[in-house]
């Protein structure tokens, strides 16, 4: 079976593609020249999508596969299972598995936030003082196989890096080629964290407002992972509108936008949060912008289960429906 759709590439470009439907039941997508034979009418199709916030030590991990979600990065977690969960031969599979980017543990000041959590699985915090120490946890997580380094900075919660060690911790990432990840939580502390370097946000910061400066700032060369709908999960409550608000004003000036759920905390839906997605919406940000968000494997270049996102293409989608496309799809 056989049928044209349009599909969506890694440049961002809708282009015309011809599905294929195998007799095991996949469905693939190759660039299409003929120009001819019917079109799929009932959306976008595109590759899988990222949650770039989850935490797999607190989730059946297993949950995911076959899901709109294709990758995500664990921001926090017992290094060496992550590694074996990375590792795994089922979770690349693009048919079924997710790819597993990690972190390794988050790198707190002793007593920091998370190490006195009860949800904190042993092994997820390295507890540091000292520059030494803090080079040390770095490499350790590297040596892991992690892509990013998770810096913890909650000033509500309890001591926080000085800014010395915070310093050390970004410089060593950077010369291990490791994003710097900062949990940023309590009055200055989401402005501390940049003015020290790190420029990935693991939650868009809802202590306080920011105001236009700061928001500009923030915007030129920082990125924010969303997780808005930790705030409340379906009931906004007042961090909510915060962060609501700071992430319209933050895509406004410029700065981009990663969907992320923080998955693992608290009850949020595994797979695709249609809630996370209309809070983006909420915030300002178009279909388009959502999608962008999303980060979505180009179905040709990089295939993956395809996904069908109702509405017009050339118009209004409707991202929160997305689904896995189905056979069934191409015949209706």
């Amino acid at each position: 079976m056989t049928m044209r759709a349009h599909y969506r590439d890694a440049a961002g470009a809708v282009r015309l593609g011809e599905l294929r439907v195998a007799d095991d039941g996949a469905i693939t997508i190759t660039a299409d020249h003929s120009g001819s034979g019917p079109v799929l009418d009932a959306g976008l199709v595109t590759g899988t999508f990222t949650d770039w916030h989850v935490h797999l030590q607190l989730i059946d991990e297993r949950e995911l596969d076959g899901g709109s979600i294709g990758r995500v990065l664990d921001l926090g977690g017992n290094p060496a299972v992550l590694r074996a969960l990375s590792e795994d031969p089922g979770r690349p599979d693009p048919a079924l598995g997710v790819r597993v980017d990690y972190a390794g543990a988050f790198i707190t000041a002793p007593g920091g936030y998370p190490s006195d959590r009860e949800w904190a699985p042993a092994g997820s915090t390295r507890e540091v003082s000292e520059v030494d120490a803090a080079v040390a946890a770095v490499a350790e997580m590297a040596r892991h196989g992690a892509n990013h380094v998770k810096v913890a900075s909650n000033g509500a919660a309890g001591p926080v890096l000085s800014d010395e060690v915070f310093s050390a911790i970004v410089a060593a990432a950077g010369a291990a080629g490791l994003p710097v990840v900062a949990h940023a939580e309590g009055p200055g502390e989401a402005l501390r964290a940049y003015r020290l370097g790190a420029r990935v946000f693991a939650h868009t910061p809802f202590t306080e407002r920011l105001n236009d400066a700061e928001l500009r700032a923030f915007a030129r060369d920082s990125v924010w992972i969303s997780t808005l709908d930790i705030h409340g999960w379906g009931t906004p409550d007042a961090a909510f509108e915060i962060a609501r608000d700071n992430l319209a004003g933050f895509a406004q000036r410029g700065g981009r936008v990663r969907y992320g759920t923080d998955l693992g905390n608290g009850p949020l839906p595994v797979g695709l949060n249609r809630r996370e997605l209309r809070a983006l919406g909420a915030a300002g940000l178009t279909a388009e912008a959502q999608l962008a968000a999303l980060t979505p494997r180009d179905p040709v270049r990089q295939p993956s289960r395809l996904l069908l996102i109702p509405g017009d293409v050339r118009g209004e989608l409707d991202v929160a429906a997305t689904r896995p496309l189905s056979a069934g799809d191409l015949s209706s």
